[in-house]
C-alpha cells in the first residue's frame, strides 16, 4: 500500500513558484525552481532561500536531559552553553553511525535534537529507548516546526531587515530566540552550504508569511528560492557529509574521518563507547580507506557507487558526485585505499560505464569561503 508523501507548510507556495517537486525521505520537496546552476551560484554570490521543514526536531527536557544526551550520543553535551549548538552523532552499540545531528541547548534543562529527515524516526526511537532510567522526556516535535534557511553572503543583511535579533552577536553554531517578520522564531547559524547563513525554526502557520517577507527583503540583492538539488552540490563543494552516502551504519565516525566528534573524556558510559574505543585505536594505524576529494580532468560526472580505480585495480568507491558550478568541473567524494589517498596521487581514475576517466585526488573541502 503506497503512502502519500508528507507536505510542508510551504507546499502550495512552492507549486505557485513552479518548483519541480520530488519525494525525499517521504516528503514532497522542491528539487529546483528553475536552473540548479543559477540557484547554486546565487547562494555562493548573493543569497538563496530554502524550505528545510522535512528535518526532524526532537525536544529533550527534564532534570536529567543532559545526562540522557551524554549517554545516547557520542558528543559531550554537558559542555554546550545556553544558546549554543553542537554537531554530533548517534551511534549503534557496534559504533556504526545511525545519524549525524545538531543539538541546540534552548534552556537550563531543554535541548532540541535536529535529525536528518530520512532518520528522524530512527533517532526518535533510539532516544526514547535510551531514555529509560533517566528523569527526562523525549518529545517528537516534527509537527511543531517549519524550518526556513537563508544562505549566502547577503543573508545577514536580508535577515537584519526583518528581525529584532542581534545577528552580529550570533556566533557560528548558536541559536537565539527572536522575532522574524513579526512572529517568534528560533534563529540559528549553522548552515550546510559552505556559506554564512541562518536557519529559522518557527510555527508552520507562520512559514508562508516569513518566506514572503524574506523574499521581499532580498529582492534587491538577488535572493532566489532554492531546491534540494543545489543544496546537494553546495554541501558537496564544502566537503560536508550526507547520511546514506559518506555516513552509514557500516561506518564508525573514525572510518568517516570524523573521530573528533567522539568525546571519550566525558564522564560515564555512552552507547557504542567500547566499539568506538577500538575504532579509535585502529585509526591510529593507517586506516584501510580514507575519505578524499576527486576532481575530473574531463567532463563525465561520477555518481555514488561508481568504482575508483588505479593500475587496473579497484581502490575505492564514490559516495557523492556531481558537476561543480563553482569549479566548472565534475567533482566527487570517495573512500579510497590509503595508498592512493594522498593529494596529487597519480594514476587515479573513476570507472564510468566501462571507461576509466582520469581524476585528481585532492584534500577536502573543494571550496572554502573567504571569511
Amino acid at each position: 500500500m503506497s503512502t502519500a508523501p508528507r507536505l510542508t507548510a510551504l507546499d502550495a507556495l512552492h507549486r505557485s513558484l513552479g518548483a519541480t517537486m520530488t519525494d525525499f525521505a517521504g516528503w514532497d520537496m522542491p528539487l529546483r525552481y528553475a536552473s540548479e546552476r543559477d540557484e547554486h551560484n546565487a547562494v555562493r554570490t548573493r543569497a538563496g532561500l530554502f524550505d528545510l521543514s522535512h528535518m526532524g526536531e526532537i525536544t529533550v527536557t527534564g532534570p536529567q536531559a543532559v545526562d540522557l544526551l551524554d549517554y545516547a550520543l557520542v558528543g559531550n553535551i554537558s559542555t554546550v552553553g545556553n544558546g549554543r549548538a553542537r554537531y554530533t552523532m548517534i551511534c549503534q552499540e557496534d559504533g556504526g553511525i545511525l545519524d549525524d545531528l545538531i543539538v541546540y541547548r534552548l534552556g537550563e534543562t531543554e535541548y532540541m535534537v535536529v535529525a536528518n529527515a530520512s532518520n528522524a524516526q530512527i533517532v526518535l526511537d533510539a532516544l526514547v529507548a535510551r531514555a529509560e532510567g533517566f528523569d527526562a522526556e523525549v518529545r517528537d516535535d516534527r509537527e511543531a516546526y517549519a524550518l526556513i534557511a537563508v544562505q549566502g553572503p547577503e543573508s545577514p543583511g536580508i535577515l537584519k531587515s526583518v528581525t529584532d535579533a542581534d545577528l552580529d552577536g550570533l556566533k557560528y553554531y548558536a541559536g537565539l530566540p527572536g522575532t522574524v517578520a513579526g512572529v517568534p522564531a528560533l534563529i540559528a547559524r549553522t548552515g550546510y552550504t559552505g556559506e554564512d547563513g541562518f536557519e529559522l525554526f518557527l510555527k508552520p502557520e507562520h512559514a508562508e508569511g516569513v518566506w514572503k517577507a524574506l523574499t521581499e527583503a532580498g529582492a534587491g540583492v538577488g535572493l532566489i528560492p532554492c531546491g534540494l538539488s543545489c543544496r546537494d552540490t553546495l554541501r558537496l563543494e564544502a566537503g560536508m557529509p550526507l547520511y546514506g552516502h559518506e555516513l552509514t551504519t557500516a561506518l564508525t565516525p573514525f572510518d568517516a574521518g570524523l573521530g573528533r566528534v567522539v568525546k571519550f573524556e566525558k564522564p560515564g558510559d555512552f552507547v557504542g563507547r567500547k566499539a568506538l574505543e577500538a575504532a579509535a585505536e585502529r585509526a591510529e594505524t593507517p586506516p584501510p580507506r580514507k575519505l578524499v576529494g576527486l576532481i575530473a580532468e574531463g567532463r563525465r560526472v561520477p555518481r555514488a557507487g561508481f568504482q575508483v580505480v588505479a593500475g587496473g585495480e579497484v581502490v575505492g568507491e564514490i559516495t557523492s558526485g556531481a558537476p561543480s558550478p563553482t569549479l566548472g568541473k565534475p567533482i566527487a567524494i570517495a573512500y579510497v585505499d590509503a595508498a592512493h589517498a594522498a593529494p596529487g596521487t597519480a594514476g587515479v581514475g573513476v570507472d564510468i560505464r566501462g571507461t576509466h576517466e582520469p581524476y585528481e585526488v585532492v584534500a577536502l573541502p573543494f571550496y572554502k569561503r573567504q571569511k
